[in-house]
């Protein structure tokens, strides 16, 4: 990871110094261009450790394919399979929360929340670098979730 970091605004970029050690804190202001391009590196960097594992996947999978003739040895391989496959679709829906939370960098909205408008703790997106709501506003969806999945 290299010191330098570019943010892209409308008119113009910015070249953003970032240390190695640096970590975003509660007590500077929010969402400067140093918080930004940290998470633009976790969220670039998490997003190439996916497409990786799937190239990885796909390359398994083609290279696997062979006859085996005891039955059970072919079922435990095919479920072997499909679960890798279930994996790897998770990991593609990530890959595109990924990619909407770098546009929300681009376009200035990241880091607040898409319900209320505040911003959602540094904390929260150091965990969870997607996150589009607060914590308050991620319990109550889960709530009305819940309530409704009970009816």
């Amino acid at each position: 990871m290299s010191d330098l970091g570019t943010i892209e605004g409308a008119e113009m970029k910015v070249e953003v110094f970032l240390p190695d050690d640096y970590r975003p804190a509660e007590d500077e202001p929010f969402m400067n261009d140093r918080q930004l391009e940290y998470f633009r590196r976790k969220l670039l960097a998490w997003r190439l450790d996916l497409l990786g594992d799937s190239r990885d996947t796909i390359e398994g999978l083609q290279s696997g394919t062979r006859n085996i003739p005891d039955v059970a040895d072919r079922a435990s391989e095919e479920t072997d399979r499909a679960l890798e496959l279930r994996t790897r679709d998770r990991q593609r829906k990530l890959v595109a929360k990924i990619d909407a939370a770098l546009r929300r960098i681009e376009e200035g909205e990241y880091g607040y929340c898409e319900v209320t408008g505040e911003p959602i703790s540094i904390k929260r997106l150091d965990a969870r670098p997607i996150a589009t709501m607060s914590l308050e506003a991620q319990e109550r969806h889960e709530r009305r979730e819940k309530v409704h999945r009970d009816d």
